[in-house]
């Protein structure tokens, strides 16, 4: 009897929906930027624009490209998982600029669920107990 209720417990629990709590935060790239990972890992010959930001002229353009990137946040600050994760979608244009020949990612624009988020100079990230996510936008120039 006692495992019969047992299984009908687990039954309705597998049954019931789950609701994953997905919270959008706005944080400052600056401080993103200015983090002891993030200086030392995005320092390959490759300069970042954000928004609006100016740079020089451009010599020959790349295309552009999304880098949406997902971090384990666990045992994290929904703060720290979106910082972890901001860096790991800077690597990616990194390394996309360096494989395409680019020196320069520029006009970089943060996405939430597709849409563009124009807060410069801020990114969006949604966090979660599970994970966070980033997604970033950015256009691979060489600039003169």
């Amino acid at each position: 009897m006692k495992r019969h209720l047992l299984l009908a417990a687990m039954a309705v629990s597998l049954a019931a929906p789950v609701c994953a709590r997905d919270t959008e935060l706005h944080l400052p790239i600056q401080d993103a930027m200015n983090r002891a990972d993030a200086q030392a890992k995005l320092n390959d010959g490759v300069k970042f624009y954000f928004g609006k930001q100016k740079y020089g002229k451009v010599d020959k353009s790349f295309g552009d490209d999304v880098s949406n990137t997902k971090t384990n946040a666990f045992n994290k600050s929904d703060e720290e998982a979106c910082y972890w994760t901001f860096l790991s979608a800077m690597i990616k244009l990194q390394e996309k600029a360096k494989k395409l020949g680019a020196d320069a990612v520029v006009d970089i624009e943060s996405h939430t669920k597709g849409d563009p988020f124009f807060c410069a100079p801020g990114f969006s990230c949604l966090a979660g107990g599970r994970r966070g996510g980033v997604g970033l936008r950015g256009r691979f120039v060489m600039v003169i």
